[in-house]
């Protein structure tokens, strides 16, 4: 397995004045985004790197040796940080060093293209070769796949540190996970923020998102809400540990209680939460994420706590209450069809991952719509494995050939925005936060069976 965990870099003053910044080397780090660089260095510092990686622009290289430095207390660590130009920021030439206000003014068409249909902005550059046509975000991504292609075949099996902008990162992550340049606003990069991806081989093959912008080094335990923010936020929590869990039992629909140790989780997924406005809660009916729902909601006396059928775990037919190793000795080759194809798997007497889309995306559809009427800003939902990770798809836009991409630790919080309602996209703020947990910014829960 390939680690490479991704940072942006440190707020800058073009962030604090919200300038375009794209390709302009004018901005540099503040006094913020020095200590938010030197703290995501700190919670680095347990990690091994082989190699780390920057963009030549110097926001992002100053937050590359401020970690490096923090590093450097380690002797095995990686070489001093390598510049490649592959990780310069998203080039919007007609844009850089404007204030975002005055490009909403002077480039109001484009600027609604730029947030409603990002791989559709195009620019037109003269230079010394005549007019010509550009555009941003699809030359953004081949310049990301153009990196992965170029650096994953030189450390295969290492932990590679990449320091890079809002943009690039955001491309790094799409096009490793199959997200389309539509969709280049639903995943957000916030300065500092965390991002872990594992890869098992090159570009195209097998990768995981073990976590997505993860900022409470920062003392941001959430990632914040954007200014324009009218919509509803969703926390989607996976239920903490089960002993089937920890035996790595399918469990399916069985009705199996939390262990001491979920409790424990849930118990630090509340308090991790105890200061977010919780307006309302939905849990699937079964006990695990019912208990950790309830355990949570300890720190939010008022809340009320719906149950949602739709929501509750696939059901595995005759493969629950079995170990891994009954499923292969009775199933012989199933359990491998699962893991990599499963959107074709047909449980035995269960279901498939198409019937769990269709109940869990209409159940989620519904939470949303309900908090938008009654005006809810935040909802907990406290939900399983295999049904939040279908919800990922559903909210990025992805198909369930893509379910195996994203990690749900027991006890771990995705943040998940409708910044314009039902009718806008979703934006994933944040993806499966175990920090709170113990384990700093790597998920070290039980992987488990679902």
């Amino acid at each position: 397995m390939t680690r490479v965990i991704i940072v942006r870099h440190g707020q800058s003053g073009y962030n604090t004045e919200r300038r375009i910044q794209g390709r302009t080397d004018a901005s540099t780090l503040t006094d913020k985004g020095r200590n938010d660089a030197s703290k995501v260095g700190k919670a680095l510092s347990n990690i091994l790197f082989n190699v780390i990686y920057s963009s030549p622009l110097q926001r992002a290289k100053h937050t590359a040796d401020i970690i490096y430095n923090e590093l450097a207390t380690y002797p095995e660590q990686a070489t001093t940080p390598q510049v490649s130009d592959l990780l310069r920021e998203i080039d919007l030439p007609l844009w850089e060093g404007l204030l975002t206000s005055d490009v909403k003014q002077k480039f109001a068409e484009d600027y609604r293209t730029w947030h409603e249909h990002p791989d559709e902005l195009r620019m037109l550059i003269k230079d010394a070769e005549g007019t010509r046509e550009h555009f941003p975000v699809l030359a953004l991504y081949k310049q990301a796949q153009q990196f992965w292609q170029e650096i994953l075949p030189h450390h295969q099996d290492k932990t590679i540190l990449i320091v890079g902008h809002n943009g690039i990162n955001r491309a790094l992550i799409s096009t490793a996970l199959d997200i389309p340049p539509s969709r280049y606003h639903s995943i957000q990069q916030s300065n500092c923020g965390v991002t872990i991806l594992n890869f098992s081989g090159g570009l195209g093959e097998a990768v995981q998102l073990e976590s997505l912008n993860q900022t409470q080094h920062t003392g941001e335990n959430l990632p914040s809400l954007r200014p324009d923010h009218q919509g509803v936020r969703l926390l989607l929590v996976r239920h903490g540990e089960t002993e089937w869990n920890r035996q790595t039992r399918f469990q399916g629909q069985i009705d199996v209680p939390l262990n001491d140790n979920g409790r424990q989780q849930a118990q630090k997924a509340g308090e991790f939460l105890q200061e977010v406005a919780i307006d309302f809660a939905v849990s699937s009916p079964m006990l695990r994420p019912k208990e950790t729902a309830e355990i949570i909601l300890k720190q939010h006396p008022s809340v009320e706590l719906e149950l949602q059928n739709g929501l509750r775990e696939i059901g595995h037919g005759l493969w629950e209450g079995k170990l891994e190793t009954e499923i292969e000795q009775e199933f012989s080759g199933e359990l491998h069809r699962w893991r990599t194809v499963p959107a074709e798997v047909q449980m035995p007497e269960g279901e498939n991952l198409q019937q769990v889309w269709e109940r869990s995306v209409a159940a989620w559809q519904s939470i949303v719509q309900a908090a938008l009427s009654k005006q809810h800003k935040t909802v907990l939902v406290v939900a399983h494995d295999a049904t939040n990770k279908t919800l990922l798809c559903h909210v990025l836009g992805l198909s369930l050939k893509n379910f195996w991409n994203f990690r749900q630790g027991n006890g771990a919080v995705s943040v998940i925005d409708y910044p314009s309602g039902l009718n806008g996209l979703p934006v994933v703020q944040a993806m499966n936060i175990t920090a709170h947990l113990g384990g700093g910014v790597l998920d070290k829960t039980a992987a488990g069976a679902l």
